[in-house]
């Protein structure tokens, strides 16, 4: 015996510090890897920035910006002035005509560049940007949502492993009593000796088949379940996982009341503030469609520089010549672009999506507390139902035992022994998958609640 402890130590030891050995969570450490490693969450983290960069944009058009051109080209070389023959006199003073003969090609350099700073949009910029910050209220509530949702895939899988597995065992204990009555039936009938017969042994076979039909059931819910568990936890399939409880246990009955629960849910769901933002976003975006008809004023500073080397400048003031020129001024302008019926339609639109998010919005007032009052009763029938069934399960189980035991005193019939595993067997089903679904409907409540992390 000591030899046999010895090794097991050794093997216990040796596990510990194997690179392969099995991780252990319980429940709230198996919410903390999920919160961290669920790709949901990080995906709609990432809308979030995108949403702060809507609004990084939006507020962008309120800065200094810069619009230019430049390019460089060939034009027609020229020499000389506007005159023919470069000079004008009281004799000859004509214009020249040479525009389009060819006298040799010249580069041309051209720039041209505003520097601008709006000034004044009639509120465009300042409702785009109310509701481009209401659209990241939004997204961070995708967040909040999924986080829950991922908090319930996590006790559905924990809870159902925990579930599987103690079906698994109850079958498993099953099945060896069984084994041991019909071991017992074989050698009396064998010895010719106690008030079996024939029809015994098969009826307790039969019974053994079943157990073992709903046994794999339970192995192959037990596997699905826990391969669960490690996808929504992210430590992947190929990892062996553990959990901490060594059964499955109902959870305590919550203390809130139905009133406090539904305060609370209209007051943190995440749905509620993302209705408020929505309904301010829809708003701001109202206001900048009917602001769109109205100009824009701005303030600057414009300029334009074309230079072209193999022609003669002019420098007449009267006379522009795109190919040699230069200006630079303070500028102060109104930008104007206005459609009636097309700014028309997009108020209407934005009215009408304002309108239909008002009508959810009064729908979600109920609907929420609605929810709740369903979860809550939901856990206070299962919460008693699972009381009944454990006391139906502990009876069952003496049952069996006493009517095992009986029966291999001789004083009970085979029959007497199916039956009475058969309700305990049902008894303590029934107990497991009422303790799942009431464990459930409590982790749903706290989600409908707002309560989740």
């Amino acid at each position: 015996m000591r030899k046999l402890f010895a090794l097991t130590s050794l093997i216990s030891s040796l596990s510990l510090i194997s690179p392969l050995s099995a991780e252990t969570f319980d429940l709230e450490q198996a919410i903390e890897r999920a919160l961290h490693s669920d790709p949901r969450i990080e995906e709609r983290e990432y809308l979030v920035d995108a949403a702060q960069g809507l609004l990084q944009e939006v507020e962008g058009h309120g800065g200094w910006f810069v619009e230019s051109n430049a390019f460089v080209g060939l034009t027609n070389q020229v020499d000389g002035n506007i005159y023919e023959g470069g000079t004008c006199t009281a004799a000859k003073c004509e214009l020249r005509d040479d525009k389009y003969e060819f006298n040799g090609l010249s580069p041309w350099f051209y720039a041209k560049m505003a520097l601008i700073k709006p000034l004044y949009s009639f509120g465009k910029l300042e409702n785009y940007s109310e509701a481009a910050r209401a659209n990241i209220d939004i997204k961070g509530g995708d967040v909040r949502l999924q986080r829950a949702a991922t908090v319930l895939d996590v006790k559905r899988a924990y809870y159902g492993y925990l579930a599987a597995r103690d079906g698994r065992h109850l079958l498993e204990d099953v099945d060896k009593r069984l084994q041991s009555a019909i071991d017992l039936i074989e050698g009396w009938l064998e010895e010719g000796e106690g008030e079996v017969k024939q029809s015994d042994l098969y009826a307790l076979q039969s019974g053994q088949a079943l157990v073992g039909k709903y046994h794999a059931q339970s192995a192959t819910l037990e596997k699905i379940a826990l391969d669960g568990l490690k996808v929504v936890t992210g430590i992947g399939l190929e990892q062996d996982l553990e959990v901490a409880d060594r059964r499955l246990r109902p959870l305590p009955e919550p203390e809130f009341s139905l009133s406090e629960l539904k305060q609370q849910a209209l007051q943190q769901r995440p749905e509620m503030e993302q209705l408020e933002a929505g309904l301010k976003a829809r708003r701001s975006l109202v206001a900048a469609n009917k602001s769109e008809s109205k100009p824009n004023i701005y303030a600057g500073l414009g300029g334009v520089l074309s230079y072209s080397p193999g022609r003669d400048r002019l420098d007449s003031p009267y006379i522009s010549d795109p190919f040699n020129e230069g200006a630079l001024t303070p500028v102060l302008g109104v930008q104007w672009s206005w459609s009636k019926g097309v700014q028309s339609g997009k108020t209407v639109t934005a009215q009408a999506e304002l309108d239909a998010l008002i009508a959810k919005s009064s729908f979600a007032r109920q609907g929420i507390p609605f929810q709740v009052a369903e979860q809550f009763y939901q856990v206070q029938g299962h919460y008693e139902a699972v009381q009944k069934l454990e006391l139906a399960g502990r009876t069952a189980r003496r049952w069996m035992i006493a009517s095992y035991t009986d029966f291999e005193a001789g004083l009970e019939k085979a029959e007497k022994i199916m039956t009475a595993m058969q309700a305990y067997v049902l008894a303590m089903t029934d107990y497991v998958q009422t303790t799942f679904e009431y464990n459930m409907h409590v982790a749903r409540l706290e989600n409908v609640a707002g309560m989740s992390k």
